[in-house]
């Protein structure tokens, strides 16, 4: 099991055609830099997907499986800043900020949108439902370890991450149990030349410790 040391340097920092899903199988990506969620702006409309940046391959978020192997086990630190990730000692699953290159590094990535198409460049990605065994949190860690909070589904949804075109973030994902967790989200922002815009809600799947 891995655990936190506090305070410290932080140890959790947070092409082509997407591939659509199968009927039978889904890719599994449990380690490598993948953004989980890649956001585009084509014809006038969002594309969410996920984008592999080691292969360079997107795929529709249905035909993906993202994994949070069981080395992804850590203990909840004893430190009243983690209190949303559960009691001290417990366990969690965390995809880190910072990169392990046996772990799957989870970004946002909006790099293919460009300057100049939303107001202010601004663009909100909502978090608007998990289902799952437990509670997903999505946080950044600064480099004394202290966390803020980006998402906590056990504190009620939506949560709003900001971003902005050409922007990624990296943040540190953690799951309070293991099992499967089914994460929907949903992008908007501002269009200059037409107003507010928003995509579909995508559903985002995840594996931990299976």
């Amino acid at each position: 099991m891995r655990r936190i040391a506090l305070p410290a340097v932080a140890l959790l920092a947070l092409s082509s055609l997407a591939v659509p899903a199968s009927a039978t199988t889904r890719v599994n990506l449990d380690q490598g830099h993948v953004d989980v969620i890649g956001i585009a702006f084509e014809n006038g409309a969002f594309d969410l997907h996920v984008h592999d940046e080691e292969h360079g391959v997107e795929y529709a978020p249905s035909a993906v499986n993202l994994v949070a192997k069981p080395g992804s086990e850590i203990a909840v630190p004893d430190d009243p800043q983690y209190s949303f990730l559960g009691t001290p000692g417990a366990r969690a699953w965390v995809l880190p900020q910072v990169q392990d290159p046996e772990l799957l590094w989870a970004g946002i990535g909006a790099e293919e949108i460009e300057p100049g198409v939303f107001k202010d460049d601004a663009l909100k990605v909502d978090v608007i439902g998990v289902t799952g065994p437990a509670d997903l949190s999505v946080f950044t860690t600064d480099a004394f370890g202290a966390p803020t909070v980006l998402v906590d589904s056990g504190n009620g949804l939506p949560d709003r991450i900001n971003t902005s075109a050409g922007g990624h973030l990296h943040a540190n994902w953690a799951f309070e149990a293991a099992g499967t967790y089914k994460v929907t989200v949903k992008v908007s922002g501002t269009v200059l030349a037409t107003g507010n815009k928003a995509s579909a809600i995508a559903t985002y799947t995840f594996k931990v410790a299976l």
